[in-house]
């Protein structure tokens, strides 16, 4: 039976970033829609099954609701949905164990709704699974804006194998940071902060940034991230990543306003920029802070500790969404033969 997982995050888009800047929060409502609508993707292009991550924010009242409407009306729209047997906690947990669950379960692709927060926390779970993100955060460097349908056809073609693995799926880079033993990834930025405490993890204030990695950094793009897209473009696929040095703007020469958060622009002060290549180990430039990974502080260190980032290529898969499709419109995978009675009737 071909299976899909979804990890829906109920609270993405609700950390402090949204008070301080003008970021969106999807009412729960929407958020089931959107399952909805890629559901009805799936189910059309012959995906017989879905798993879905608990949670107690309302999703799941309103997308069971909903699926048993239809099947009294005798519509059938939907491939069967169950939820993991799992304990909620409301917290990143919960969709860190949802992703390892589904990887035992052996499906098919994770389509991840939320931020960057949400989908750097699936992806660190999901072994070699790969995952489709769908745009539902504060802060959406990582996963594109589409319309969730389309995405759901996409992830349809892939693990049902009508589109083949090297058209399907493509390999994505990431940042590895260590502290000492302790291992944690990023899928887009990891920003170094000269203040050694968590506190409300999301980061918004710029004047203690000191150094800026980045897998990728688009123009166009929100986040850490836009400030290397507005000062040294990289896109997803070249193997190489970037650093910036970031420093007070009383000691800056250089200056760049950045999008750092929805409806929240930031001028920062620049000191300088280098490529990253591969598998080469970077180090802090300040020796006490904390280290916040897609976003959100993550990690502290102090004098005493050994710290270091690095890139790796090819570390994980995507469903490639332009691709899938693209191939189905070559291949004429969605078109079907009129029946004989219809070609008379035309």
């Amino acid at each position: 039976m071909t299976k899909v997982g979804i990890i829906a995050n109920p609270v993405s888009a609700r950390d402090i970033r949204r008070i301080v800047s003008h970021a969106g929060n999807l009412p729960i409502n929407d958020r089931a829609n959107i399952v909805l609508r890629m559901l009805t993707g799936m189910a059309a292009v012959g995906v017989e099954e879905v798993v879905i991550m608990p949670e107690n924010g309302g999703i799941r009242t309103q997308l069971m609701r909903t699926i048993a409407r239809e099947e009294r009306m005798g519509v059938s729209r939907f491939p069967k949905v169950t939820y993991l047997q799992m304990p909620v906690t409301c917290t990143s947990d919960d969709s860190a164990e949802a992703a390892r669950r589904m990887n035992a379960e052996g499906v098919g692709a994770i389509a991840v709704l939320g931020g960057d927060g949400t989908n750097r926390v699936v992806v660190a779970n999901a072994g070699n699974i790969p995952v489709a993100g769908v745009s539902t955060g504060t802060n959406n460097a990582f996963p594109e804006l589409r319309e969730p349908t389309i995405t759901g056809l996409a992830i349809g073609l892939a693990v049902t194998g009508k589109v083949p693995c090297e058209y399907a799926l493509i390999d994505n880079k990431l940042l590895e940071v260590r502290v000492n033993d302790v291992r944690d990834i990023a899928l887009v930025d990891v920003a170094i902060v000269s203040e050694r405490y968590v506190g409300a993890r999301a980061i918004w204030k710029t004047a203690n940034f000191r150094d800026l990695f980045t897998t990728f950094g688009l123009p166009e793009g929100i986040g850490m991230s836009s400030i290397v897209g507005l000062l040294a473009p990289l896109d997803r696929r070249t193997p190489e990543g970037r650093r910036v040095r970031l420093l007070p703007l009383d000691k800056a020469t250089s200056r760049i306003l950045a999008p750092i958060a929805p409806g929240l622009i930031e001028e920062v002060g620049v000191g300088g920029v280098e490529t990253m290549p591969p598998d080469v180990l970077f180090m802090p430039s300040v020796s006490v802070g904390s280290i916040a990974l897609d976003g959100e502080r993550e990690m502290t260190f102090c004098e005493t500790d050994d710290v270091s980032i690095r890139l790796k290529i090819d570390a994980f898969r995507t469903v490639n969404v332009p691709a899938c499709m693209a191939y189905a419109a070559r291949r004429g995978l969605l078109t079907r033969e009129a029946t004989t009675a219809l070609r008379q009737a035309l």
